[in-house]
């Protein structure tokens, strides 16, 4: 057996890098690529009520989404379904999908296998301040530029929700 290249990660709640993403909402990295040698990149997400996503995939990226709190709308491989605290989601590589949440605010632990899309991630955020969080800027041009720049996913189309 070969050692690994990897150290062990120990972080407590609220530890790790924070991040504002651009496509709106707070990440808390717990694992990067780097980390793990790019076997896993796991973040938290923390998002308001509203905050959506336009239809994607990710090409070589399975995603596993885990509802900390709150409550979302999912839509994958055509189908809607609401998903709330203890639900657990998996996108694989290559299917189409998109949240919306729907609870005053949701916080998602999102598992992406491997971690090959740490680069997009990172290109369309920057270190979260209390500035940025007040004033959750959305830059979807932003996302679409780190998008074709760095790959890790590929924007489809606009959200597939009807308007409330």
């Amino acid at each position: 057996m070969t050692a690994s290249k990897t150290a062990p990660i120990v972080r407590e709640a609220g530890e790790g890098e924070r991040l504002w993403f651009y496509g709106g909402g707070v990440h808390t990295w717990k694992a990067t690529a780097a980390e793990t040698g790019g076997t896993f990149l796991l973040f938290e997400d923390h998002m308001l009520r509203g905050k959506t996503t336009p239809l994607h995939i990710h090409p070589y990226v399975d995603e596993t989404l885990y509802v900390l709190e709150g409550e979302i709308l999912l839509h994958i491989d055509g189908a809607q379904r609401q998903v709330g605290r203890g639900g657990v989601v998996m996108a694989p590589r290559g299917v189409p999908h998109a949240f919306l949440v729907t609870s005053e605010t949701a916080r998602i632990l999102f598992l992406e296998t491997p971690g090959s899309s740490e680069a997009f991630y990172r290109a369309a955020s920057e270190p979260a301040t209390s500035d940025l969080e007040a004033s959750a800027p959305v830059d979807f041009g932003r996302v679409r530029a780190s998008a074709a720049q760095n790959g890790g996913i590929e924007i489809l189309g606009p959200p597939p929700f009807a308007a409330p």
